[in-house]
């Protein structure tokens, strides 16, 4: 595995010893989207959410891979002496908790995995990323400004509210945070996963979808059996890809109980 980065985090609960719970965002996503949820988790578990590679506050770099993320998770364990931790991601943070507990299965306790499979989609987000590229930035003082010049790339209001949580206003600028040629460049690693052979996890594994969501299906459950023979399928009725937002009390209950 690549040496890893070092990555930006937030921390949330009080709980001192015991095995920690990392938090992993998906895709133009970062910690702060968490916030909420890590402090509920936060009363049965000290909770670090994550900034990943390219996102949030974490450093940049030109490789997205999943061996190259789950190597800076395992680096965030290492630097602070975890000898392991539950692991909870969304989607490309679901991917990247996937990579790390089958390449190092030892280091991660128990696996939550949000509305992803260990599969290679055809969905993309390259629109997304060109549209947030070809935005002219310079010289505009509001938001609505910029939302505008993604609408027709990203017709859904709420989408395009997410993707502008990436735009910052500094010493009167607007700027993206994330690195959007890094991502671009990445994307085909981004949509697919590793080729892990044979290599299975075998600790407790729980895979939380959206029935409206179209990333766990009927199709993609024999490759999660398949690297991870413990792992327990639960879709929530109605929830979308961005199932923990969606449904709040839902998914947070599911991991609670899981934990």
């Amino acid at each position: 595995m690549p040496e890893g980065l070092p990555l930006s985090f937030l921390e949330a609960g009080d709980t001192i010893g015991g095995t920690p719970l990392l938090v992993l965002h998906g895709l133009f996503g970062s910690a702060r989207n968490w916030q909420a949820i890590a402090r509920r988790l936060g009363e049965q578990r000290h909770v670090y959410a994550l900034d990943l590679r390219n996102h949030g506050g974490a450093p940049w770099a030109p490789g997205m891979s999943y061996p190259e993320m789950a190597a800076d998770v395992l680096r965030f364990l290492d630097d602070r002496g975890f000898s392991r931790a539950a692991v909870l991601g969304h989607s490309m943070g679901g991917k990247t908790a996937m990579a790390l507990a089958l390449a190092h299965p030892d280091r991660v306790e128990r696996l939550i995995v949000a509305d992803i499979a260990p599969v290679t989609y055809t969905h993309t987000h390259a629109p997304f990323v060109a549209a947030m590229k070809a935005a002219r930035l310079d010289g505009l003082t509001r938001r609505g400004e910029v939302e505008a010049q993604l609408a027709d790339a990203v017709p859904e209001a709420p989408l395009r509210s997410f993707l502008l949580q990436n735009l910052v206003l500094e010493q009167g600028a607007f700027r993206w945070r994330i690195n959007l040629d890094a991502i671009g460049a990445n994307m085909d690693h981004l949509i697919g996963f590793p080729d892990f052979g044979g290599a299975t996890y075998g600790g407790p594994a729980l895979f939380i979808g959206g029935t409206a969501s179209d990333y766990i299906t009927a199709a993609s459950e024999p490759a999660i059996h398949r690297h991870f023979p413990k792992a327990r399928v639960d879709m929530i009725p109605g929830a979308g890809h961005w199932v923990h937002a969606e449904r709040p009390e839902e998914f947070t209950g599911l991991v609670e109980g899981f934990l």
